[in-house]
């Protein structure tokens, strides 16, 4: 039986490496009620009609599962989402657990929720010190007028910054289509990828 010669093994590896399916977790953060779930749903509604999102208990929260292309690669995107955990204003730990990144939510018309991105963002850090982190100003419909205002959080950290509607789907699928290549690019650029590497190795 003939050897293929190494040359060819080697594309034939980086052919499969190439074609495998990467995931990236994604979380969404921000006060109750602030529309998160439902920014999440019109995601081409692929996040909704593909798959139903699962309750899962036992973290108390909402994993929704998207699939996406990005750079010519398969990505499994897990939106995580707060099933009311926020209430107690504080994630349990795994809920932060190798996340690749952070969607923070708050609501235009709720000065509270806007507030309380300082407290939610330390938390993030402290758990996530380097993923990166979208804010996003959701409930624009309600009144156009407040994407003239300027919101000082985004420009303090340098964060990227969008206005959105979950309810009539503006911004929505740039915000996430945004967050997956983030998401992807700090994944295959990070400590997580060499863990992984290294796991594979062992």
């Amino acid at each position: 039986r003939e050897e293929a010669p190494d040359g060819a093994r080697d594309g034939a590896r980086d052919e499969a490496a190439a074609g495998a399916e990467e995931t990236v977790k994604i979380i969404c953060l921000g006060d109750s009620a602030v529309g998160k779930s439902n920014g999440s749903a019109p995601l081409g509604g692929s996040l909704t009609r593909r798959s139903q999102p699962q309750q899962l208990s036992t973290f108390a929260l909402t994993l929704y599962q998207h699939r996406a292309r990005v750079g010519g690669q398969e990505v499994r995107v897990d939106f995580w989402d707060t099933a009311g955990q926020e209430r107690f204003r504080s994630m349990h730990a795994s809920y932060y657990h190798q996340a690749h990144a952070c969607i923070m939510v708050f609501d235009v018309q709720r000065k509270v929720t806007y507030k309380n991105l300082n407290s939610w963002y330390k938390e993030l850090r402290e758990f996530r010190p380097e993923i990166p982190c979208i804010v996003v100003a959701n409930k624009i419909d309600a009144d156009m007028k407040v994407t003239q205002k300027s919101f000082n959080f985004a420009r303090k950290f340098s964060l990227p910054f969008y206005f959105v509607s979950a309810a009539d789907g503006t911004n929505v699928v740039k915000l996430f289509n945004d967050a997956i290549r983030l998401a992807v690019a700090y994944k295959q650029h990070s400590g997580d990828f060499m863990d992984e590497v290294l796991r594979e190795l062992e």
